[in-house]
C-alpha cells in the first residue's frame, strides 16, 4: 500500500513538471494578447499617457498607444460641456441670444475664466466664446446652471451624452474638469470621440477660430481673450483644438487640423510638458497629412445627372448630391472609380430642395448611397396637361 501511494506521489510531480513548459506557453500567450501597445512597432513615438489620431469622416484610427486607459484629463472635460450646448442649440432648447444671468458660484470659479461680474446678464454666445477660446471655467458653470438646472443635473447629462457617443471609458464629474473630491476621468480615444462629435457643429469653428479679442463685458469693463491652442497659429491647417492641465491630469491636448480635403482629430492625455503636448500633436498631423489622402468624387451640391419625372409636364430634372462623396485610403494605393446609379424614375409633385432619392455606389467592394436633391421644380400633371400630352402622341 505505501508502494503504491509513493508511486502515485511520484506520478503527480512528473506530470507537474512535464505541464511547467505548457503553463510558462500560456501565459506568455496571454501576455502577449494583452500587450497591444508595444511602442517599438507604432509609427510614432508615445509622449503622453494616451494618445489617438482619427480621420474625421470615418472615424478610422490612424495611430494609438494606451487609448483606453482611464486618466484624469483637465479643462478638456468643457469638450463634453460645449457639445451640449450646440446641441441644446440645433434642438431649439437654447438661442445664442439668450441672456443669462451670472450666479455668484459661477463668477467665484477660480483657474482659467473671462472674469464674469456676478449678477450680470450676458448673453449665450459670449459665454461659449469664453468657454471655447479661454477655456472658462465661470461661463462652463453658468451654462451648467442654465442647462441642466444645477451643475449636478448637467453632469448628469454630460454622463448619459457619454453613454451614448460610445465612451466606455470616461465619467464626469464636474463641468469644467477642476479637481474635486470625486472620481473623474476619460481617455485618449474617448475624447477623440467627443471633439469628432464637437466638429459636427459647424459653428463650433466660429468660435475656435479665434486667436485673440478684446471683450467687452456689460459693465463696459474691458478683458483681453487669448486662445489656449497655440497650434491655432502654430500650424497650418489647425481648425480648433482644446488644451487642458491640472498636476494631476498633466498637459492634455485635443485638435483639429485639415489640409487638401483630409480632416483629422489628434488627441494626447497626460503629456509630460506643455510644449511637448504641442509638439505631439503637430507630430500626429504631420503624420496623417504624410500617409493618407481623402479623395473628394463629388462634393455636396454637385450635379448628379438628370431623372426621368412621372405625371408632370416637366420631362426631367436635374439633381445634386446631397453631402460629400469621398474616399479615405493611404498615399500610393490604388486609385477607384466610381460610378452612380440613380433612379429611373420620380414621381410629381417635386419641389427644388427636396430629397427625392437615393444614388448608389461602390468603394472598396461595399455599395454605399448618398441623398440625392431636386435642382428644379416639377409640379403634378393637370386634366388639361394629360389630354394635352395625349393629342400630341395623336
Amino acid at each position: 500500500m505505501k508502494k503504491k501511494i509513493i508511486y502515485i506521489v511520484l506520478f503527480i510531480c512528473l506530470f507537474a513538471l512535464a505541464m511547467l513548459p505548457i503553463i510558462g506557453c500560456e501565459k506568455q500567450a496571454y501576455a502577449m494578447t494583452m500587450q497591444t501597445d508595444t511602442k517599438e512597432n507604432l509609427p510614432l513615438t508615445p509622449n503622453g499617457f494616451g494618445e489617438y489620431l482619427t480621420e474625421y469622416n470615418s472615424g478610422k484610427v490612424l495611430y494609438q498607444y494606451n487609448a483606453d486607459s482611464r486618466h484624469e484629463i483637465a479643462s478638456m472635460v468643457k469638450i463634453m460641456t460645449a457639445n451640449l450646448i450646440f446641441e441644446a442649440i440645433d434642438e431649439g432648447k437654447l438661442s445664442l441670444d439668450e441672456k443669462i444671468v451670472i450666479s455668484k458660484e459661477a463668477a467665484d470659479m477660480g483657474g482659467s475664466q473671462m472674469f464674469l461680474d456676478s449678477g450680470q446678464s450676458y448673453s449665450v454666445n459670449d459665454l461659449i466664446k469664453g468657454i471655447i477660446v479661454v477655456s472658462a471655467n465661470d461661463a462652463s458653470y453658468a451654462m451648467a446652471e442654465r442647462l441642466g438646472g444645477s451643475v449636478e443635473g448637467f453632469v448628469s447629462m454630460m454622463n448619459k451624452r457619454a453613454k451614448e457617443l460610445g465612451m466606455n471609458n470616461t465619467l464626469f464629474a464636474n463641468c469644467t474638469g477642476l479637481p474635486c473630491d470625486k472620481e473623474q476621468y476619460s481617455s485618449a480615444k474617448d475624447v477623440n470621440i467627443m471633439t469628432r462629435q464637437l466638429m459636427s457643429h459647424e459653428k463650433y469653428f466660429e468660435y475656435a477660430s479665434i486667436w485673440m479679442e478684446d471683450y467687452t463685458h456689460p459693465s463696459g469693463r474691458v478683458t483681453q481673450l487669448v486662445n489656449t491652442n497655440k497650434l491655432l497659429k502654430q500650424y497650418n491647417g489647425c481648425l480648433g483644438g482644446k488644451t487642458g492641465y491640472t498636476d494631476k491630469a498633466g498637459h492634455c491636448l485635443s485638435a483639429c487640423a485639415g489640409r487638401n480635403n483630409l480632416k483629422v482629430v489628434a488627441t494626447i492625455v497626460g503629456g509630460s510638458d506643455s510644449k511637448s503636448r504641442f509638439n505631439q500633436v503637430r507630430s500626429m498631423f504631420d503624420y496623417a497629412f504624410a500617409n493618407y489622402v481623402n479623395k473628394i468624387y463629388y462634393k455636396k451640391g454637385d450635379i448628379a445627372g438628370s431623372i426621368k419625372v412621372a405625371k408632370s409636364p416637366v420631362k426631367e430634372i436635374e439633381v445634386a448630391i446631397a453631402e460629400d462623396i469621398a474616399h479615405f485610403s493611404k498615399v500610393g494605393d490604388k486609385s477607384q472609380e466610381i460610378e452612380l446609379k440613380l433612379p429611373e424614375k420620380i414621381k410629381a409633385p417635386i419641389k427644388k430642395g427636396d430629397v427625392i432619392g437615393q444614388a448608389k455606389y461602390n468603394l472598396d467592394g461595399k455599395e454605399y448611397s448618398v441623398n440625392l436633391i431636386a435642382l428644379e421644380d416639377a409640379r403634378k400633371s393637370s386634366f388639361w396637361d394629360i389630354v394635352k400630352d395625349i393629342s400630341n402622341k395623336w
